[in-house]
């Protein structure tokens, strides 16, 4: 028996973690999407799994949990992996400065780390500046950013769930200040038509706010896109990082033939309106010359900007820096006297499906379902099921 239907907006990472771990505690579910699945910022994220040491001297709490979720993924989708590590390296004296309390912030969130000897970095990564002064080892790896979703939504799939790409919500019915369900556009046919629900879940993302506004809300978000750079040819195997507090265009990050910088990052009005500057293709490249020497001889492939949701309102670029990366999700039965209207803010694809988890919690306290959560040992189909549901081999290599 269902404990009632919900409808999840939004095809990115979050929103497949989010209608698989529904499903997995026996909601009834559909997902929404205005385009193609992770075609919004999910699939334009360079694809870096975060270790958390990245985040550690600003946030133990959300380094350890970016720590715990990889451990997570390499049991339930190792396919959708690259555990290949990552280097911090220091390119000056001031970075040897900031070494000693990198070390120690990752060593108190349980990431595991090292010195390694520069000799051996050399060996490891050749094309690293032969300048650098220091080399740190971390266990960061790469996501491929479109199929690690499809993983969670072909489970999904299989189990039930009804997801519908280019199917835009243009409205959200309520009554009596509940929701009741939302009114959709089918982009293939031009027709509307009414999706009944008894919970709507927002989880898009930098665009959350044009969704809550379909439903009278105001919710503060930072829509901050970022700028990444990608050429053609993969200059490194392991990820590799600036050893200093995180900023613009500190890591490269290896993804399948090519090395992708990223990333920069300014404050939009409207994520559907983003033009990439060709000033940060520009800031970008000598960035990641200042690591790699050889990246601004290799041929330019592309460059492309994503729209990062920052919880939080924000007047200025810099404290747009110094929002909170970890997420929230946002009771509007208790914040705006909506009731069965949730919306999902923030985060980071490494973390995909602890947002699914919690915001299932949060569901289940709304409608009184004792339901435990169990998408952190359930092993992930693989992704061709999500198009031919008769492979369903779990944990199968892609």
């Amino acid at each position: 028996m269902s404990h009632g239907h919900v409808v999840v907006i939004g095809g990115g990472g979050t929103g497949a973690a989010i209608i698989h771990d529904l499903i997995q505690r026996g909601f009834t579910a559909t997902l929404v999407e205005r385009g193609e699945l992770t075609s919004g910022t999910t699939g334009r994220h360079h694809g870096q799994l975060h270790s958390g040491a990245r985040y550690a001297v600003g946030d133990r709490e959300i380094a350890r949990e970016c720590m715990d979720e990889v451990r997570i993924l390499q049991k339930i989708a190792p396919q959708a992996l690259e555990m290949n590590y990552g280097l911090f390296v220091a390119l000056n004296e001031e970075d040897l400065a900031f070494a000693p309390e990198f070390v120690q912030a990752c060593q108190e969130s349980t990431i595991p780390v090292r010195e390694i000897p520069l000799e051996q970095a050399f060996r490891m990564e050749p094309h690293l500046n032969r300048e650098i002064k220091m080399a740190v080892q971390v266990p960061d790896g790469t996501i491929d950013a479109w199929r690690l979703p499809l993983h969670f939504f072909a489970t999904a799939r299989v189990a039930g769930a009804d997801i519908r790409t280019f199917t835009e919500v243009v409205g959200i019915h309520s009554k009596a200040g509940v929701v009741t369900g939302v009114r959709v556009l089918n982009h293939a046919t031009q027709e509307e038509s009414d999706i009944a629900a008894d919970l709507v879940v927002s989880a898009t993302g930098a665009w959350a706010e044009k969704v809550a506004a379909l439903a009278g809300i105001h919710i503060p978000v930072t829509p901050a896109p970022g700028t990444m750079v990608a050429v053609k040819k993969r200059l490194n195997n392991m990820v590799v990082s600036h050893l200093h507090p995180a900023g613009d265009g500190d890591i490269i990050v290896p993804q399948r033939g090519l090395s992708i910088i990223g990333s920069t990052q300014w404050k939009t009005d409207d994520p559907d309106t983003v033009e990439v500057p060709r000033a940060d293709i520009d800031y970008l490249t000598r960035r990641a010359t200042e690591l790699m020497p050889i990246f601004g001889e290799t041929p330019f492939h592309a460059a492309w900007s994503a729209s990062r949701p920052l919880a939080g309102a924000s007047s200025n670029i810099e404290d747009g820096r110094k929002l909170s990366r970890d997420f929230i999700a946002i009771d509007h039965g208790r914040s705006d006297g909506l009731k069965g209207f949730i919306s999902i803010i923030g985060g980071k694809a490494t973390v995909l499906r602890a947002m699914g988890e919690k915001t299932v919690d949060l569901i289940c306290d709304l409608v009184g379902v004792q339901e435990p959560c169990r998408t952190a040992e359930t092993p992930l189909l693989q992704h061709r099921a999500f198009y031919n549901s008769d492979l369903v081999t779990k944990g199968a290599a892609s």
